[in-house]
């Protein structure tokens, strides 16, 4: 990560009021869980600037520790971590019930680390090197949807169809059913929004996070794919079933 050109500079106006936080009552907490010095001082700086609060942990270990005892509104999480990898902490908080919005940092060409992350219950992941500001929209994105998530239980059935969002896993009369990260975070946000009618436009913004994909055909494509995967009849649907010129409403 360039920190020379991406990162903010220290804030030159004092009197400049801090953002609040997306509840509008005290400001959002990040713990940072990096290693290296130079990338955690650059991001704690760049959090801080846009009005954040910071925790910073240096190993997988300690970011286990200040993820549950801190309670954090959501955790940066690099991949490569002394004591314990990110993919174990993100393994052991899902593992134990912590629902923490969690984005991870992954190396360029880790793609088995992307998908393993999405996997194991990571909301979002950026690869590096990457831009202050490409981060922050991401961050910006995952709390604007853990912030409109409605509670779901870890594992709920519709018909033959079970869905264990703890383990992110889907069964089709007791069958496996292989769904892409995507797909899965598509269709539990379809599930915490069971009854409601959902603009394509909504989709995007709320599961591929900020507006980096402007087409709508993106939605219906997933969808379709999605629909495939879980409905007896796909050409019929009666989970998923379009709402004409609005969108989609999930019925289960």
């Amino acid at each position: 990560m360039d920190t020379a050109t991406e990162m903010p500079r220290p804030n030159p106006a004092p009197t400049a009021m801090p953002k609040t936080s997306f509840g509008g009552e005290s400001a959002p907490r990040v713990l940072v869980v990096e290693d290296d010095d130079a990338m955690s001082v650059a991001l704690v700086d760049g959090f801080r600037y846009e009005g954040y609060e910071v925790a910073v942990a240096r190993d997988g270990a300690e970011g286990l520790d200040k993820a549950h005892d801190e309670e954090p509104d959501l955790v940066i999480l690099d991949v490569m971590l002394p004591k314990m990898t990110g993919l174990d902490v993100c393994r052991k908080l899902r593992g134990a019930g912590n629902s923490v919005p969690i984005i991870m940092l992954t190396a360029r060409g880790q793609e088995i680390d992307k998908v393993l992350g999405l996997k194991l219950g990571a909301d979002d992941y950026v690869t590096k090197p990457f831009g202050f500001m490409e981060l922050l929209a991401r961050v910006e994105a995952v709390l604007r949807r853990a912030n409109g998530r409605t509670p779901v239980p870890e594992t709920v059935r519709f018909g033959d169809l079970e869905l264990d969002f703890r383990r992110r896993e889907v069964t089709k009369a007791g069958a496996p059913v292989e769904l892409t990260p995507r797909e899965l975070e598509l269709l539990e946000y379809f599930v915490q929004h069971r009854g409601e009618v959902l603009t394509r436009e909504r989709l995007l913004d709320s599961v591929w996070g900020y507006n980096a994909i402007p087409f709508t055909r993106t939605v219906d494509m997933h969808i379709a794919k999605l629909r495939k995967k879980i409905e007896a009849d796909p050409s019929n649907p009666r989970l998923i079933v379009t709402v004409h010129r609005l969108g989609y409403k999930f019925t289960g």
